[in-house]
């Protein structure tokens, strides 16, 4: 389980975002648990089934830190 302030790639399209949080989907008696992701930079935030999602390579890592850090300078 990917822990909060980590990048993590959700597997179902690629999309790499920041981990926000956690939580627990129950429909029906099944639980899943769901991670919050946002984009690097900022922008909509969306929910990813916990299974699905995989470490983001260092690669990614360092091009989504470096979006973050460009959208925080512009940051009033």
């Amino acid at each position: 389980m990917p822990t909060p302030g980590s990048f993590a790639v959700d597997g179902r399209d690629g999309r790499v975002g920041l981990v926000v949080g956690v939580a627990v989907a129950s429909a029906v008696g099944d639980e899943e648990a769901l991670v919050r992701l946002r984009p690097p930079g900022g922008g909509v935030p969306w929910d990813c089934p916990a299974h699905v999602l995989c470490a983001a390579p260092p690669s990614a890592v360092l091009a989504a830190r470096v979006r973050e850090l460009n959208w925080q300078s512009r940051m009033p």
